[in-house]
């Protein structure tokens, strides 16, 4: 395992400014070295490119940095691109901006990996761990389990989960869904092709905040891709019990307070409680 590149960090970016330097910083700094970078940018006018490659120079391993610039249609068209040149295991994404909490992260995962493999006989499909929210200040816990119902409300957001590269052979994100096709890609993982997901309870990435779905103008567009997504997946019937599950536990309530400077860290703090609590009863 040590003799492949298993880890590719895609990065597709956009004018990104100082932000990718911040990024692909974070990466060549991990301590454990099985990796590639794959920078792929969509035709950028604010020399952040030429920025990095200059901030590059003098470092011993940006060697390991790929970077692409080529046209595409949105976030999910390029990433789709980058895909196709990964040459990983694994596949992890993190946009310009965002970056793993730590140096020993890719270590942390590799070591999951392994144990997961020992104890099952094979590679994981997807594992994911939690996410640390820069804006908001607060670390967000990620769903231990995921079933049916976390499918419906709280898969991990795509910045903390490593898709071993099987996951993408058959096809990509659908650019259909233009705010929610990792959400769909996701389902499709579990749903269709089965996948053997594992949970690591260790922060994995920072996330700048504002991402692309959070934006005012995206979240009716996100809100109705999710029916359709959830109505192909589950059926009308389950994903009408979980939407009424939803609204009587107050979920635009708790959505609220989960995106709130003053009560995000109250409020993931009794989401890890519980998670805790439901995992002894198990």
């Amino acid at each position: 395992m040590d003799n492949e590149i298993l880890y590719s960090v895609i990065v597709v970016c956009l004018n990104a400014g100082e932000r990718l330097i911040e990024t692909v910083e974070s990466v060549l700094a991990q301590d454990y070295g099985n990796f590639e970078i794959v920078v792929k940018d969509g035709g950028s006018t604010d020399e952040s490119l030429e920025r990095l490659r200059c901030w590059g120079a003098d470092k011993n391993n940006f060697e390991k940095v790929h970077i692409f610039c080529e046209k595409d249609t949105g976030i999910y068209d390029a990433m789709n691109q980058a895909v196709v040149l990964a040459k990983g295991m694994y596949f992890v994404f993190l946009n310009a901006g965002d970056s793993f909490y730590n140096t020993r992260v890719l270590r942390k995962i590799t070591d999951g990996i392994l144990k997961e493999k020992e104890r099952n006989g094979q590679n994981p499909d997807i594992v994911y761990g939690d996410l640390y929210h820069k804006a908001l200040g607060t670390a967000v816990r990620s769903a231990p389990e995921m079933n049916d119902f976390t499918c419906y409300r709280n898969v991990p957001c795509h910045q903390v989960c490593f898709y071993h590269q099987s996951m993408f052979r058959e096809r990509g994100y659908n650019p259909k869904y233009t705010v929610r096709a990792d959400y769909e890609h996701f389902l499709w993982c579990y749903y269709v092709k089965k996948a053997v997901i594992c949970y690591l309870p260790m922060l994995a990435a920072s996330y700048e905040g504002g991402g692309y779905s959070e934006t005012k103008e995206n979240q009716k567009c996100s809100a109705k891709q999710h029916r359709e997504i959830v109505l192909q997946y589950m059926g009308r019937k389950k994903a009408d019990k979980y939407r009424l599950i939803m609204l009587l536990s107050l979920a635009p309530l708790r959505s609220a307070l989960a995106d709130s400077k003053y009560f995000s860290g109250f409020y993931n703090k009794v989401k890890t409680a519980i998670y805790q609590l439901r995992k002894k009863d198990t």
